[in-house]
């Protein structure tokens, strides 16, 4: 089974603004799929509006795997994102996330919590901006 993981998940949501949000997101994410971030539960829609309001403001980055585990259907790691936004300016964001995978390998559910590194002030609700 081929299972996917946050680094090609975030490459193609985020910084592969070519590919069509829904296509990137049926490649990572099942149906029933379900995020909590910082405390905030969101269903699949509300994750993927999430998403396309980054794509406007975002325009390219990196992700870097820290720590990495599976152990049967789920998934942890401590990964730091680096963004650079249309304006120019840089956010950082370390998270530590929490998931499980559906039988085909996407995410079903994540559960993370975020901590910024670097950038200005009002960008520290990034994790889950609309």
């Amino acid at each position: 089974m081929n299972r996917t993981g946050i680094t090609a998940a975030l490459t193609d949501l985020l910084f592969t603004p070519g590919l069509d949000l829904d296509e990137a997101a049926d490649r990572h994410f099942a149906p029933d799929y379900r995020q909590r971030t910082d405390g905030r539960w969101d269903d699949r829609t509300a994750f993927l509006a999430h998403i396309a309001h980054l794509r406007e403001v975002v325009a390219g980055g990196t992700v870097e795997v820290h720590d990495e585990l599976v152990d049967g259907d789920r998934y942890a790691d401590r990964h730091t994102v680096t963004v650079t936004k249309n304006d120019g300016s840089t956010v950082r964001m370390e998270v530590y996330l929490f998931g499980e995978f559906a039988p085909d390998g996407r995410f079903r559910r994540v559960e993370e919590t975020t901590l910024m590194l670097a950038g200005a002030e009002a960008d520290r609700n990034l994790g889950s901006a609309r």
